[in-house]
């Protein structure tokens, strides 16, 4: 009895095992590659596993081709794979080889070992740029988080481009836009853009405003937000204006495709007073400071001649700057 019990349970190993193995896998033999990747219908260029039982030499690996077919050894049909799900290309696969005479009664088993029908591409204003293939339920926030996040000089708005049919069924490019700040405060759920694969998403880097003149800190400020941006904010960045300012500022914006160059002059002392309207600032936009030169030489002259204290005191200064 125990010998028996021994060849029996050696017999159940090694059935086992070739029920594991794919019905007892021949040398040589490419076998499918287990995978967790999630049911997605099929796109041209993914990597399938197909195994159809006890038949090793129809059981392997195989790549979509660009035309969305694929090819199985001693099988004259191509067979259709682009836009089924897994289980859908069981049944059509099976129907082939039952067609063909290959098999009577086929049992297939298709699974996706590689998906790369499904780029996405993350490009511009972000901190790593990076391309990937949508695998599972992908959103745009997942996408820059994917890229580490919006670099500094992101600027205010994300392009999603995608391609879609037009009436006549052709492929057009069409691109939407979001604001970063409306999809970073959630204010509207339907901007985190489900994403299926095929788009490209650029952050442009943002526009910049350009302050020059009599101001303490000059340069060059990202515009992050056209609503706020303005001369009494692009002054705060500024740091304020040094001594001896012109009550009178000029903003320098391009117009047109011509690239002339309007004057806008400004009533600056008033804006920075709050006595008067702020003035909004565009993007590529230049701000110009001057300062009153004239009673700058007039004070410089001062000094020179009279002790700074002499001159407050008697009020001559103030009377000049004034």
């Amino acid at each position: 009895m125990k010998c028996w019990a021994k060849f029996l349970a050696v017999f159940v190993f090694i059935g086992a095992g070739r029920l594991m193995c794919g019905q007892g896998k021949t040398p040589g033999q490419v076998m499918p590659d287990p995978s967790n990747l999630p049911v997605q219908r099929v796109g041209p260029d993914d990597l399938l596993g197909v195994a159809v039982y006890d038949s090793p030499e129809l059981t392997r690996t195989v790549r979509v081709g660009n035309d969305g077919t694929i090819r199985l050894p001693m099988v004259k049909e191509k067979i259709k794979a682009a836009g089924m799900l897994p289980v859908d290309l069981e049944n059509e696969i099976a129907r082939v080889l039952k067609g063909e005479e290959l098999l009577v009664e086929p049992v297939v088993t298709v699974s996706v070992v590689e998906y790369r029908s499904r780029p996405i591409k993350v490009v511009g204003s972000v901190k790593k740029p990076v391309n990937f293939q949508a695998v599972g339920p992908t959103n745009l926030l997942d996408a820059i988080s994917r890229a580490e996040g919006l670099s500094d000089d992101a600027g205010p708005e994300i392009l999603v481009s995608r391609q879609q049919p037009d009436s006549e069924g052709r492929p057009v490019t069409l691109t939407q836009r979001i604001s970063v700040k409306s999809l970073m405060d959630a204010t509207d759920s339907d901007l985190n853009l489900t994403l299926h694969g095929g788009e490209e998403i650029r952050i442009p880097e943002a526009g910049r405003i350009y302050v020059v003149g009599n101001v303490k800190k000059p340069g060059s400020f990202p515009v992050k937000d056209s609503t706020e941006t303005s001369v009494f904010r692009i002054m705060a960045l500024a740091e304020g204006l040094l001594p001896y300012s012109g009550k009178q500022a000029y903003i320098y914006r391009r117009e047109g495709s011509s690239g002339g160059k309007n004057e806008i002059p400004i009533d600056l002392e008033k804006i920075m007073q709050r006595k008067s309207p702020d003035v909004t600032l565009l993007a590529n936009d230049l701000l110009y400071v001057p300062d009153r030169s004239g009673r700058r030489q007039i004070f410089t002259a001062l000094e020179r001649t009279i002790p700074l204290g002499a001159a407050v005191a008697s009020g001559l200064v103030f009377g000049i700057i004034r």
